[in-house]
């Protein structure tokens, strides 16, 4: 019976714990980033606000800093003719299969002290990142149709 509760212990703190697979990710997103390009499945002009923030535009070559111990951010908007500053959130990464390493990436706005104004989050899909570069990939439904914009970083 000790055996039992010993053996049961173990798989349960091990099973509570990211997957090494997340960790690694989270240590590779560590540090600074810039949003190099947009891109949209669809050709065309499009009035995209992104993160309910702003558009296209504004959010090219922002850039970006991931703090994993305590799973929060800052980007900056950089373009002179666009509201310009830090923005804070918090991340997380969610493995969605591990043999294809696509992540559900979680971003939720706060102020800059780290409290959400609002409960609204935005779920992207981490579909590539490695020491250098990452691609986030949304996909939002126009008129019952699926939109994916796809967001290419590369580290500083």
């Amino acid at each position: 019976m000790r055996k039992l509760m010993i053996l049961i212990l173990t798989v349960t703190l091990f099973s509570c714990g990211s997957s090494k697979t997340v960790r690694d990710s989270k240590k590779v997103i560590k540090g600074e980033w810039v949003l190099n390009s947009i891109n949209y499945s669809e050709a065309g002009t499009f009035n995209v606000t992104l993160l309910d923030d702003a558009s296209k535009k504004c959010f090219e070559y922002s850039t970006w800093r991931f703090i994993p111990n305590n799973n929060t951010g800052i980007y900056t908007i950089n373009d002179s003719s666009c509201e310009q500053g830090d923005r804070y959130f918090v991340f997380t990464i969610q493995e969605v299969n591990e043999q294809t390493g696509l992540y559900d990436f979680l971003l939720k706005p706060t102020n800059e002290k780290g409290k959400s104004e609002t409960n609204k989050g935005f779920r992207m899909r981490l579909s590539a990142i490695s020491e250098t570069s990452m691609q986030w990939q949304q996909t939002v439904y126009v008129e019952g149709d699926p939109f994916t914009i796809t967001m290419n970083f590369n580290k500083l």
